[in-house]
């Protein structure tokens, strides 16, 4: 299985989901209130019957019930837009009959594995699923003496020897909780030696036949040249080689700058050439199971460490090579109102660019953000692992360093997260308006010294041209209520939207007229919000809806503001009158 979306069967064979759906209200079955829609994974059609009146939340759970989906770990979308409020009812997102549900399970990239020796021993652990048997061979190799050397080991899977590069989701059979591998001494073959020629051949051929790069066999002596000088081109940043081209064409991976004049910090240059070696040596992207858009995680040149995470603009949600099977966007809408599809990639960094270090410093530096995104850029990667449906082409994308965790705070309860990482989180939140903040992209990592660190990642959808979606999760932990320490409050009202406006066009973004307004309020509302005590989860409930038909406040206050001003009004004084409004509510609130 090399796709993270599960198929379903077709409706006549899924009478649980196709059937005469009684819905009891008042000791009543109503049956003429249903509507047929259709859910749509991976292509395959099923039909259901459901109430207009039903929740997105009672969906999801007949969803879990005949397919064994986790709740969590599924999105729906329709007409383009995800439909994220599980308490919102089909009705309210428009949902009506005939519609078509698009279903997109997210998978856990882990994978449980229970292994047996020869000699009667039995453990498991987990895996990564896109690790390879050769990976699983040296885990082994840890757990007991009698395997110390991974190259004796045999993997054995019902019956079948595997290959050290077949992948851990190859091996997964109808989404397996547990792979069941046998391992044994295998007995030592001698390798004979190829010339080195030939051996460059191979990795054509077997470049030629994973990627689908289209390497001749004509074409591989100048393909491939063995020498490699005449390939090789060498970036220097203060004296130091910053990039290394690949001693072939048909691997390329760059910072995509639009100034000249922007200067990287070493973090993102060691973590694109640590990229570029992982692919050098042959190590394919894998394919991230989760999201809506396609990811990939990158390897180092051992093949056996992810250091960093690429997304291409043309693979994001509703994009035209988009892999999880998404329809297109008809307006270029994204899945969040007030996004773009092919802009996710631009803001994904601009939320690096926008995490301040603490210092204050507002330009690219090596000093890590004031709430821990990681570094992120955009660059340009030419590979055939990516999603290509037509010839192997370069995209360009957002690649983010890929950060050691030990699970998502979607996976355990918010009591455990100290305050002060949560309220970073929510300054950062709330300043770029994200609209797609949840537990499962804020990453938990438990430090050697005891501190537990939160990592936001996945920002795709921040800073976006109105304030319909916004939506925090960590409003409903406790630590939101408690009051911002001395601190935070010192880092924020060293805050300046303009210039953040002008950081963002210095790199490439020139923000639309609404994307720098949403920018400009946000921070004015945070702003005035701590200056006034407020706790995060009062000014990020002033940011959210509390239904998805009822404006929140801040919408409220931009809709005050521009029945106040007249047609022709520069945004200055616009956003001036935004400002006495926004007082008058925060008055009425403190």
């Amino acid at each position: 299985m090399s796709s993270g979306v599960a198929a379903l069967s077709p409706a006549r064979n899924e009478p649980a989901i196709y059937s005469n759906y009684f819905h009891a209200r008042s000791g009543l079955c109503c049956l003429n209130e249903s509507i047929l829609i259709y859910l749509s994974v991976s292509g395959s059609m099923t039909l259901m019957s459901v109430l207009d009146s039903d929740s997105i939340e009672s969906v999801k759970l007949r969803i879990q019930t005949c397919k064994g989906f986790v709740v969590k770990n599924q999105k729906l979308i329709c007409g383009g837009r995800e439909l994220a409020r599980s308490n919102s009812l089909l009705r309210d997102y428009g949902v009506a009959d005939g519609n078509v549900l698009h279903l997109v399970p997210r998978l856990s990239d882990l994978q449980l594995i229970n292994v047996r020796t020869s000699s009667g021993k039995e453990f498991t652990f987990h895996v990564e699923r896109g690790r390879d048997v050769g990976y699983v061979k040296q885990k082994i190799s840890k757990k007991g003496k009698e395997f110390v050397d991974p190259e004796e080991q045999e993997v054995v899977c019902d019956g079948e020897r595997l290959e050290d590069q077949r992948l851990i989701d190859d091996i997964c059979k109808h989404n397996d909780a547990v792979i069941h591998l046998l391992v044994r001494k295998s007995a030592k073959v001698r390798a004979k030696p190829v010339e080195k020629n030939f051996e460059l051949s191979i990795v054509a051929s077997h470049l030629n036949g994973r990627g689908n790069c289209g390497v001749s066999q004509e074409d591989d002596k100048t393909q491939y040249d063995a020498g490699g000088e005449n390939n090789k081109r060498d970036f220097k940043v203060d004296g130091k080689i910053a990039l290394r081209k690949p001693s072939y064409r048909n691997i390329l991976l760059e910072p995509f700058i639009v100034n000249p004049k922007t200067t990287l910090p070493f973090v993102i240059w060691d973590m694109v050439n640590a990229t570029f070696d992982g692919l050098d040596r042959g190590n394919f992207p894998v394919r991230s199971m989760e999201g809506t858009g396609g990811a990939y995680f990158m390897l180092d040149s051992t093949g056996k460490r992810y250091v960093s995470v690429f997304k291409p603009i043309d693979e994001e949600p509703m994009a035209v090579n988009n892999p999880q099977g998404l329809p297109l966007s008809l307006d270029g809408e994204g899945l969040k109102k007030g996004t773009r599809v092919g802009e996710g990639a631009f803001r994904e960094v601009a939320a690096y660019i926008l995490d301040h270090p603490k210092s204050g410093c507002q330009f690219f530096s090596d000093e890590l953000g004031f709430a821990g995104v990681p570094p992120t850029f955009m660059v340009k990667c030419l590979h055939g692992g990516f999603n290509h449906p037509g010839d192997v082409t370069v995209k360009v994308g957002s690649l983010q360093r890929f950060v050691e965790n030990d699970g998502s705070c979607e996976d355990m309860g918010p009591g455990s997260f100290p305050v002060e990482e949560v309220h970073k989180i929510s300054v950062l939140d709330i300043r770029l308006a994200n609209a797609d903040r949840h537990a499962g992209n804020i990453l938990m990592s438990k430090r050697e010294d005891g501190r537990t660190v939160l990592i936001p990642i996945d920002h795709g959808y921040c800073l976006p041209e109105s304030f319909e979606d916004c939506t925090f999760d960590w409003l409903y932990w406790p630590q939101s209520r408690e009051p911002y320490s001395k601190e935070i409050i010192d880092y924020v009202k060293s805050l300046d939207a303009e210039e953040d406006i002008a950081l963002l066009k210095f790199h490439g973004w020139d923000m639309s007229l609404a994307c720098a307004r949403t920018l400009r309020i946000s921070t004015m509302l945070l702003k005035k919000g701590v200056e006034r005590g407020l706790s995060p989860f009062v000014i990020g409930s002033i940011m959210c809806r509390e239904t998805l038909k009822k404006e929140s406040i801040i919408e409220e206050i931009v809709q005050e503001a521009q029945e106040s001003v007249l047609p022709g009004t520069s945004e200055a004084a616009f956003i001036e009158s935004v400002s006495q409004i926004m007082d008058r509510h925060l008055n009425e609130i403190a």
